[in-house]
């Protein structure tokens, strides 16, 4: 069932515990009030842009992408796709009214398009990490009394889930759909061929009351609740963790068939149908699938210096850093994967399709904050705990070679992968914003700084903008290449214009961010509309239009830099792979007095290489931070 579209009363319904009773305010579940169905409610409805705003902005955002052979030929395109009667119109008119039966006429289409429907393994391609500061603890002893933490601390956010007291968030003075938050705990992505399944179990008659434990490629279901429905205390979570890695040291080698989830997606579907088919495999299956979220206790790398350390984290928690390693140590499919090593790493990998980044930060900086400073606990009872459930699998011969093949594969693409993480201090929003700039803009227009100087041409960028003012809003595209940007990182380039001018240039293209980000998060971005434009042509079995065959579109989608800010109140750091060889993959967190910044690019082509990026990248901030001060009126 889909938790948004529920009715509050067929929720109420679904809440009432197995013995007839209403589960407690602090317990697993309470039974909501309609306070999120009326907040959901009053959230307007995603619009569907004119048609004309759209192509005119497609035209401007191309053109710094293609010359001028190429964008004539566009224009001819787009004008005959936008003419009077002709196909666009049909198909703005035909979308306008897929748009008039639906809640969202893009939220289902784009879980489809951009999550289910790719074939593409989610290692790298799809899902994030976000790493924590490291700790001081080491040894198993103190991984499993810091992973009791980040379950309790979980458990605890889970609360104002269950109570529905989130506070709902705003955006310049409006309020935000809060839909996903309510998807990323008790959820799970669920193989197919040909396209994928993604559920999730927070609100179904028996909401989930375990986790899944991942140690050494082992699976176990540990229940977190005590029989009067309060979570388990973090002594009692201690007790708990520590019978699985003892039970675990007892047992024989097991095979890593979590591997099996780094696989591209039709050949972890096919191998999922095959495990399925057994009964004790489809138990194990469903339990992790249900389970409220998975927690991956590492087993201890090599040492990495200090300086490298957090780079090596970022990597560890995106993919697990091989199949001699830990990356046999997951279920990528889970919404939630909490990831405690032993060496003082915390952090998480999340599948993507039903959140975007947000949700997962403000989970996380609870977490980071209550592992700070834990709430006080009663004592509580370690001996009528029930002994942690271990999940087994039968693994047969075809099953071991597919497993074979998972581990080569994504050795191959970890080994392709390189990833760092920038600390950068020199300064942060603070400085940017008593210039009065957006800092994110800011930021934006110095990664096309930095691409500009070691590649000399503009990178087609994505930016995701938040489209949540709307009910069941995802995301569009932020544009941050434009002719204002291009113009300023060509006249840095060139050496050849005042410093005034460039303040002037830097400025312009500051502002033009900024205003593309205002319409893009209003709705009024286009590539989510031109994508609805093509799906509605798709369901109507029309012929793709040629607008979208053209070079230049291809051109346009193929993302040199693909990047997101994740702002967090903690120092974590969100990290993702790039969307294309050709180009890297950027997620920043800015501070007041400082910028956490990763940067991931494919070994594949040499003048694509993260040291030289995070080099240019610091080189761009601190020119345009002195360009603005040398411009400034001296007192």
């Amino acid at each position: 069932m889909i938790y948004s579209k529920l009715r509050p009363h067929l929720v109420r319904h679904s809440l009432v515990s197995l013995h007839g009773q209403l589960v407690p305010k602090h317990g697993v579940l309470s039974v909501p009030s309609s306070r999120f169905y009326s907040h959901q409610e009053s959230l307007p409805n995603l619009p569907v842009p004119t048609l004309q705003q759209t192509l005119d902005k497609y035209l401007k955002t191309v053109t710094p992408l293609v010359n001028e052979s190429e964008f004539n030929h566009t224009q001819k395109l787009v004008q005959e796709f936008g003419k009077a009667n002709g196909i666009g119109e049909k198909l703005q008119e035909l979308l306008l009214q897929h748009a008039d039966k639906k809640e969202n006429w893009l939220s289902d289409w784009w879980l489809d398009e951009a999550y289910l429907k790719s074939r593409a393994s989610v290692v790298i391609h799809c899902s994030p990490s976000v790493s924590f500061p490291k700790y001081k603890f080491s040894g198993v002893k103190g991984q499993v009394e810091q992973a009791a933490k980040v379950v309790a601390a979980i458990l605890d956010y889970k609360v104002n889930i269950d109570n529905e007291t989130l506070p709902v968030e705003m955006l310049s003075g409006k309020p935000l759909c809060m839909d996903q938050y309510y998807r990323i705990l008790s959820s799970c992505r669920i193989p197919g061929v040909e396209k994928d399944g993604s559920r999730c179990y927070a609100r179904s008659w028996r909401p989930p009351r375990h986790i899944t434990v991942i140690y050494k490629n082992k699976y176990f279901e540990l229940e977190v609740y005590n029989r009067d429905r309060t979570p388990l205390t973090i002594r009692q979570l201690e007790t708990q963790l520590s019978r699985i890695v003892t039970a675990t040291n007892g047992m024989p080698h097991s095979d890593p068939v979590g591997i099996l989830t780094s696989e591209d997606r039709d050949t972890w579907g096919s191998a999922y149908q095959t495990l399925m088919e057994d009964r004790q495999n489809q138990a194990s299956l469903r339990s992790i699938q249900r389970s409220i979220f998975a927690l991956c206790l590492d087993e201890r790398l090599s040492k990495v210096s200090e300086n490298r350390w957090r780079s090596d984290m970022a990597g560890r928690c995106l993919h697990g850093g091989g199949s001699q390693y830990n990356t046999g140590n997951r279920w990528f499919d889970k919404t939630v994967q909490m990831i405690v090593d032993q060496d003082g790493g915390v952090g998480l990998a999340y599948e993507h399709s039903p959140a975007e980044g947000p949700p997962i930060a403000a989970l996380l900086d609870h977490v980071y904050k209550y592992c700070d400073e834990p709430i006080t606990q009663p004592r509580s009872s370690i001996l009528s705990l029930p002994h942690p459930k271990f999940l087994p699998f039968n693994i047969k011969e075809d099953t071991k070679v597919r497993i074979e093949h998972a581990s080569m594969k994504v050795d191959s693409l970890i080994n392709n992968l390189t990833i760092e993480v920038l600390n950068f201090k020199d300064f942060g929003k603070d400085f940017i914003k008593s210039q009065k700039l957006s800092p994110d803009s800011f930021f934006q227009i110095a990664l096309q700084l930095a691409y500009y100087t070691l590649h000399n041409k503009p990178p087609a960028t994505y930016e995701s903008a938040s489209l949540r003012r709307f009910r069941l809003g995802r995301t569009d595209t932020i544009r941050s290449c434009s002719s204002t940007s291009q113009a300023f990182t060509e006249a840095v380039v060139s050496g050849k214009s005042s410093v005034q001018d460039l303040a002037a240039k830097l400025r312009d293209a500051v502002a033009a961010h900024r205003a593309y980000t205002v319409c893009a998060v209003s709705g009024n971005g286009i590539d989510r509309h031109l994508l609805g434009l093509r799906l509605i042509a798709t369901k109507s079995g029309l012929e793709t239009p040629d607008i979208y065959n053209d070079p230049t579109y291809k051109k346009a989608m193929s993302f040199n830099l693909s990047t997101s800010q994740v702002p967090c109140k903690a120092d974590l750091c969100m990290a993702f792979g790039p969307a294309v060889n050709e180009g890297y993959g950027v997620c920043y967190n800015p501070k007041n007095n400082k910028i956490l910044v990763s940067i991931s690019v494919f070994n594949t082509i040499p003048e694509y290489n993260t040291v030289k990026f995070k080099n240019t990248l610091i080189s761009s901030l601190q020119r345009m931070k002195d360009i603005l001060v040398a411009a400034s009126p001296k007192l």
